[in-house]
C-alpha cells in the first residue's frame, strides 16, 4: 500500500510539474532560419524565465545537444531566440524546449531541419515553401464594431498538413489596433496575441518562418516613414521573427536575403523609407535609393536558378488603385523594371502580398525576359469580394477572390529547374496550379 501511494505521489508531482511548465509558455517554440551549421529557434513565456533548447538527429536521440539559456525579460515581451550550432548540413533533428530547466511536453511534433550541403555534389534539391499575408486574430473588445474581420483560422492546419519545409510571411502578418500603434506595450500585446492563436502553433514548431511586413505590422493603414514609433514596431519585428539580418547597414528596416537549396529571396521593405502617399512635392518612393540599389546589386551577384523578391504590395499590377506600385510610385516603379531588364536578369519572380485577394501577373520585358508577380492574400483577414481594378497583366484564371494561401514546389536538376504554384483555400482544396519553367 505504502509504495502505491509513494508511486502516486510521484505521479501527480511529476503531471503537476509539467502543467506548470505548460502555464509558462505563451506562444512557440518556432522555427526560424534555417543554415547548414544552424537553426534559430524561439519562444515566448508568459514571465520572466530561463529557456533553453535540448536537440538530436532523428535517428541518434542519444546525441543531445543544447542551446544557451536565456533569460526572458519583459522589455523583450518574454522572447528568446536561441541558435542550435551543434548540427551538421542535410539533416532532420527532433527537438525540445526546457523552462526553468524542464522540459516542456507538447502534444504535436517538433522537428527542425538544416540546409543540405549539395554544391559540387549532386543537383540541387527539392523543397516546398507555402506563403501567403494578411493574418487578422479577432478580439472583440478592440476590433471594429460588426462582423468579425478574421475567420477561417483553421487555414493554418490546413498548411501544417502540407509540411512544407518553409514559409513566407509576407506583410500584414499582425494587424496593429488604434489601441496598440503608439505604446510599446500595446504593439507588443497585439503581437503577442496573434502569436498565441492556438491553430497556428504546431505549423509555428515544425516549419521554417521568415518575414516581411506591411503597414498593419508596422503601423496605422497605408503608414511610411513619417511614422514615429516605428522604431518601436521595428524592435517587435525583430523580437517576434526569427530572420538571418534585419536591415541594410546604415540603413535601418527589416531588408534580408536568404538562400534555400538553388533559390534566393531578397526581402524588401516597403514602408521604413516609403514617402507618404499623399506627397504633392517630392519624389514618390516605396524602396528608397539605398535598397534599390542593394537589390540590383544582389540581383547581379546571385547564382540562384531563380530569384524570389518579396514585397508587401503588388510590383508588375496595372491595376492603379490603393497601394498598388503604379498607384504610389510609379516612376519608380519604372525605374526597377527598367533596371531589371537593362542588367539582363533572368528568372526574377516578384512575391506581393496586401490587396486581399490572389491572382498571377506575367510581364514580357523588351528583350524577352519574363517578369512575373505572383500576389497571395489573404490568410484570414476579410477577402475583398468587389469587382476588381482591372489588371492588364493577369494570367487568366488566377483570380481568387477568398481566404488562402499558396505553395510554390521547386523541382528538377540544376540547369532545368521548375516551378510549381498552387494556391489553396483555408480548408485546404486546391484553387489552381500553374508551371513556371526556369529561363536558360
Amino acid at each position: 500500500m505504502k509504495s502505491t501511494t509513494n508511486f502516486l505521489l510521484l505521479f501527480l508531482l511529476g503531471t503537476l510539474s509539467l502543467s506548470a511548465q505548460r502555464e509558462l509558455l505563451q506562444s512557440g517554440p518556432m522555427l526560424g532560419y534555417s543554415e547548414m551549421r544552424e537553426v534559430m529557434l524561439w519562444v515566448q513565456t508568459t514571465g520572466p524565465a530561463n529557456v533553453q533548447f535540448g536537440y538530436w538527429p532523428e535517428e541518434h536521440p542519444d546525441l543531445i545537444a543544447y542551446t544557451k539559456t536565456y533569460s526572458t525579460v519583459q522589455d523583450e515581451a518574454f522572447t528568446a531566440r536561441l541558435v542550435a550550432d551543434q548540427v551538421e548540413p542535410g539533416m532532420r533533428y527532433d527537438y525540445q524546449l526546457l523552462i526553468n530547466g524542464k522540459p516542456v511536453q507538447l502534444d504535436y511534433p517538433t522537428t527542425f531541419q538544416t540546409q543540405a550541403l549539395w554544391q559540387w555534389r549532386t543537383d540541387p534539391p527539392g523543397f516546398t515553401f507555402a506563403l501567403g499575408s494578411c493574418n487578422y486574430v479577432n478580439e472583440p473588445e478592440y476590433d471594429r464594431p460588426g462582423t468579425p474581420y478574421g475567420a477561417d483560422h483553421q487555414i493554418f492546419e490546413a498548411i501544417h498538413q502540407m509540411a512544407p519545409d518553409m514559409m513566407l510571411w509576407m506583410g500584414d502578418n499582425v494587424y496593429l489596433r488604434e489601441v496598440d500603434w503608439y505604446s510599446q506595450s500595446g504593439i507588443f500585446k497585439r503581437y503577442t496575441h496573434t502569436r498565441s492563436l492556438p491553430e497556428m502553433q504546431p505549423l509555428l514548431a515544425s516549419t521554417h518562418h521568415y518575414a516581411i511586413w506591411d503597414d498593419h505590422d508596422y503601423g496605422p493603414d497605408n503608414s511610411d516613414r513619417s511614422f514615429l514609433q516605428k522604431e518601436e514596431t521595428l524592435k517587435a519585428f525583430k523580437l517576434f521573427w526569427g530572420n538571418p539580418t534585419y536591415g541594410l547597414p546604415g540603413e535601418g528596416g527589416i531588408t534580408t536575403h536568404f538562400q534555400w537549396a538553388d533559390v534566393e529571396f531578397f526581402m524588401l521593405d516597403n514602408r521604413y523609407f516609403r514617402s507618404p502617399d499623399k506627397r504633392k512635392t517630392g519624389e514618390p518612393t516605396q524602396l528608397g535609393e539605398a535598397q534599390i540599389q542593394w537589390l540590383i546589386d544582389a540581383l547581379a551577384s546571385s547564382y540562384a536558378s531563380f530569384k524570389f523578391v518579396v514585397i508587401g504590395g503588388q510590383v508588375l499590377s496595372t491595376a492603379a488603385y490603393a497601394e498598388t506600385y503604379i498607384n504610389t510610385a510609379p516612376e519608380e516603379r519604372i525605374r526597377l523594371l527598367k533596371l531589371i531588364e537593362e542588367e539582363g536578369f533572368k528568372n526574377v519572380i516578384f512575391l506581393t502580398g496586401d490587396v486581399h485577394h490572389s491572382e498571377l501577373s506575367k510581364l514580357t520585358l523588351n528583350n524577352g525576359n519574363e517578369l512575373y508577380d505572383f500576389s497571395v492574400s489573404p490568410y484570414t483577414a476579410g477577402p475583398d469580394t468587389r469587382t476588381l481594378v482591372r489588371n492588364g497583366l493577369v494570367v487568366e484564371g488566377t483570380v481568387v477572390q477568398e481566404r488562402n494561401f499558396a505553395t510554390i514546389e521547386v523541382t528538377g536538376p540544376r540547369t532545368q529547374r521548375m516551378l510549381t504554384l498552387r494556391v489553396f483555400n483555408s480548408s485546404g482544396e486546391e484553387l489552381w496550379m500553374r508551371t513556371i519553367d526556369q529561363q536558360k
